[in-house]
């Protein structure tokens, strides 16, 4: 269905949630919410602000019920079914809406909140529309319609982690205000922002969750050209409360002086507690680790331009004065980390690391690729929100392809990380230029079974029976082996003929005798 259509139903769903809203009585736990959180009439409009009721099919019935009309609701995100053939449902019902647009205004999809006084049997506080050909969460900043001209003007841009938090900042006159959907700032988000903005300031929520995004946010800096700040609000507040509790003047001041670029927020996180003069086992630690982040960023790997050199440079002698060490001393070291990485492994990473990783496999386009495996990455990157899934349910030694299996464990370790292993994140980790060209095609790929792909959980079930079919295959050769060869006892021969048995049964979709 062309792009047009889509984005005429997505602004159609946003005004009839947004005069929802407005009209019906129904809506009142949201209005009362939207007004105690200090979220004026001005602003519900402004940010066309809505409602979604409870009941399954509100929305469908207000676009005429048809099956046509179903189709279209679905591809946008506002419709689900809860199986193939099932009736179609409302996926936000009862929830307060932040509908979220694209650059250029154009409604792409929604940001539900759930209500006090709403009964809803949902753990999400906060639900966002599923991946779709209009919305892709990861590249899309919520308000930056809105505050693009802001960021135009003052050269700088200020995210958040939540809607309200820029709902407020604008009210308070921070109108260069834009948050992130539910995922940790990427280079995605960062390309959005560098045709508006020379400097990008995060804002943290407290020190917890300053230490937990300390590596991500250092790479970024390293790798993207573009002065990326760190501010975390005291006392644990968020944007929204500080302005609230303590005013924009307050707010303005913290920006002025309390900001600290990401390397010095990196150094910070990485010796809290510790005393450089006296712990230097502890003070290495946290040097070889922030060493090993700045190894990682392909650009000032790789990029022989006099600005990124210079930029280099800069870093390692700022690295040497906050360690009280020889600036030759981190040089040589940097290199050393670099050429180690090159042979596939990284000396620098965290104990918690598999040490023996291989190194990145040699692929070329033409290498044979098992039709499963393909389709799970293409699955992964289109939705990495499910990749935890894949995780728990396959394992890489599962996989028949290396460089196949090289992501995979790539977007594990990334996920052990707290790092959302997406398309942009995946293709910084790799630097053959046959593997991305390899990320690129999957992500096109997998974009182009969109409809196809559009139950994750579903097609990951499928791919999970498949993937166990192909392991028990792979065994039973073997298995037979040793039952012909008589090597076995009666006992081991008996539990051996039993696992045969088990996976047969499991081949042909056949419970257990002793499950009833």
């Amino acid at each position: 269905m062309d792009k047009r259509t889509l984005f005429k139903a997505a602004a159609w769903v946003e005004k009839a949630y947004h005069d929802c809203l407005l009209n019906v009585p129904e809506a009142e736990p949201a209005r009362r919410y939207f007004q105690d959180r200090g979220i004026t009439a001005e602003s519900i409009e402004k940010f066309q602000l809505g409602f979604a009721p409870m009941e399954w099919d509100w929305i469908l019935q207000r676009a005429g019920g048809s099956a046509s009309r179903a189709n279209v609701l679905e591809l946008i995100g506002v419709l689900g079914r809860a199986s193939e053939g099932g009736n179609p449902y409302q996926r936000f019902r009862g929830r307060g809406l932040f509908p979220i647009h694209d650059p250029q205004g154009r409604s792409v999809g929604l940001g539900g909140r759930l209500l006090p006084g709403v009964e809803i049997n949902s753990p999400a506080k906060y639900y966002n529309t599923q991946e779709t050909t209009l919305f892709r969460k990861s590249r899309l900043l919520y308000a930056l319609d809105l505050a693009k001209d802001s960021i135009t003007k003052s050269r700088t841009a200020l995210v958040m982690e939540g809607y309200t938090d820029v709902i407020i900042a604008h009210q308070y006159g921070f109108t260069n205000a834009v948050a992130v959907l539910g995922t940790a700032l990427g280079d995605a988000h960062i390309r959005a922002l560098k045709p508006f903005a020379s400097r990008i300031v995060l804002m943290l929520d407290g020190d917890d969750a300053g230490q937990k995004r300390t590596n991500e946010v250092l790479e970024l800096f390293v790798a993207q050209q573009v002065d990326l700040q760190i501010l975390t609000l005291p006392d644990n507040l968020d944007p929204c409360d500080f302005l609230i509790e303590r005013g924009a003047e307050a707010f303005a001041n913290l920006l002025a002086n309390g900001t600290v670029d990401a390397l010095d927020h990196a150094f910070h996180s990485a010796t809290r507690g510790i005393d450089l003069d006296r712990d230097v086992h502890a003070a290495s630690q946290a040097l070889e680790r922030l060493i090993g982040i700045l190894a990682k960023a392909p650009r000032l790997r790789s990029d022989n331009s006099t600005e990124n050199r210079l930029r280099e440079a800069k870093f390692l002698e700022r690295l040497a004065v906050l360690f009280r060490i020889h600036e030759t001393d981190v040089r040589r070291r940097l290199t050393e980390v670099r050429r180690t990485k090159a042979k596939g492994y990284d000396a620098a990473a965290d104990s918690s690391t598999d040490s023996s990783a291989s190194p990145e496999p040699s692929w070329r386009p033409g290498d044979a690729l098992d039709t499963y495996e393909r389709e799970l990455i293409e699955l992964l990157i289109l939705y990495p929100d499910t990749w935890s899934v894949a995780r728990d349910g396959f394992g890489a030694v599962q996989f028949t392809s290396p460089v196949l299996r090289s992501i995979f464990e790539t977007g594990c370790r990334l996920l052990d990380d707290s790092v959302l292993p997406d398309f942009d994140r995946l293709i910084l980790e790799f630097d053959d230029p046959a593997v991305k060209s390899l990320l690129v095609d999957l992500d096109e790929q997998g974009r182009a079974k969109g409809s196809r792909m559009a139950e994750p959980t579903a097609l990951m079930s499928d791919l999970l029976k498949a993937f166990h079919g192909k392991e028990v295959e792979r065994q039973r050769p073997g298995q037979l082996v040793a039952l012909r060869e008589g090597n076995l006892d009666n006992d081991q021969q008996l539990d051996m003929l039993e696992r045969i048995m088990q996976q047969q049964r499991s081949r042909q979709g056949i419970s257990d005798p002793m499950e009833g």
